[in-house]
């Protein structure tokens, strides 16, 4: 069995906001905030390095789990490829900030379902280990510094921000038990949204530096194809993750979705046959990627939202593309 803990999250203070957004992008501001549902959101201070938000994110998680770092057998980062240097593996970072002097640490990323991959990792690290008792998963991210603005085809990504979650897992409760997983990805849009300079195809030199940003390929393309199959995809996973644990959307007491416009968001919902109560749309914090998750079921707990047997799915897809679900059912509180 896995738990899922205690939470951590760790937001920057300065914020850009809707007006900001209008202005970099030339979009009307009712565009931004109702039809791209950004009212604000987080963007690093200069201190603000995605390794560095994860580790104060994961020192909150443990204090809500109630342990120590140096219990931690394994940390798992989900930071995104873009951090405080490159070619670099951040996890052991995560691990020194908390004081997890013995665990083994990697890095696994699955762009903004990672969190996703990453539980059922945990979950089947748990199961095949025995003498495993305690997972970190931590990430730290900030993508939003590779948006360009006056580019209309990543208009889809002008939400991304920055910050820091984590989740500490562990064999026994008290907490939230993780029922079941379900990832998916789509190949066909493998390159459609990347970096194009920096890599191997293209290196980086002082003649292209001002194309680190990120693009999309064939945005038509990319358009079509998720009009066809994004919001089956997210249908797909959390109820066939639903179905894997024993139960269906009807069972559902809250969604932890990442942030995306909100027409997709409702129809997220509508699909499944639930509420807008049952949710929290993140319009005051834009996109943090793969910790979206996190934030919002941290947001839940904070708000009172779920309580002992509260059965939650988190969803989340990511380009490349992914899609992932997860089922988990709060069988005791474990923290206030």
């Amino acid at each position: 069995m896995a738990y899922l803990r205690g939470l951590g999250v760790y937001l920057p203070t300065p914020r850009m906001h809707s007006s900001e957004i209008a202005a970099a992008s030339g979009l009307p501001e009712w565009v931004v905030r109702e039809k791209l549902g950004i009212h604000q959101k987080p963007i690093p201070g200069p201190e603000d390095h995605p390794g560095r938000m994860a580790g104060w994110a994961a020192r909150a998680a443990l204090e809500e789990a109630g342990l120590e770092g140096a219990a931690l057998d394994v940390v798992i980062s989900i930071t995104d490829e873009y951090k405080d240097y490159p070619v670099w593996c951040s996890a052991p970072l995560i691990a020194q900030m908390v004081g997890a002097r013995r665990a083994w640490a990697f890095d696994l990323n699955q762009k903004c379902a990672s969190f996703i991959s990453a539980l059922a990792v945990a979950e089947g690290l748990l199961a095949s280990q025995p003498d495993l008792q305690h997972l970190l998963i931590a990430g730290g991210y900030r993508n939003g510094d590779l948006i360009d603005y006056t580019d209309p085809a990543v208009r889809f990504m002008y939400d991304l921000a920055a910050g820091g979650g984590a989740a500490v897992m562990a064999r026994q409760g008290p907490g939230f038990r993780l029922l079941a997983t379900r990832l998916k990805t789509d190949p066909s849009l493998a390159t459609s949204v990347r970096v194009p300079v920096g890599g191997t195809v293209e290196p980086l030199s002082p003649m292209n530096v001002d194309r680190y940003k990120l693009r999309v390929a064939e945005p038509e393309v990319m358009k079509a194809r998720l009009e066809q199959v994004s919001l089956t995809s997210f249908l797909e996973v959390i109820q066939e993750a639903l179905g894997q644990a024993g139960y269906t959307a009807a069972d559902l007491d809250y969604l932890a979705l990442l942030h995306m416009k909100p027409s997709a968001h409702q129809a997220v919902l509508a699909g499944l046959g639930l509420s807008e109560e049952r949710a929290i749309y993140l319009s005051d914090y834009g996109h943090l990627g793969q910790l979206d998750p996190i934030l919002s079921l941290k947001l839940a707990m904070d708000a009172g939202k779920l309580g002992a047997g509260s059965l939650v799915a988190l969803a989340a897809a990511g380009v490349g593309y992914h899609w992932g679900a997860a089922v988990l059912r709060l069988e005791e509180v474990a923290w206030s």
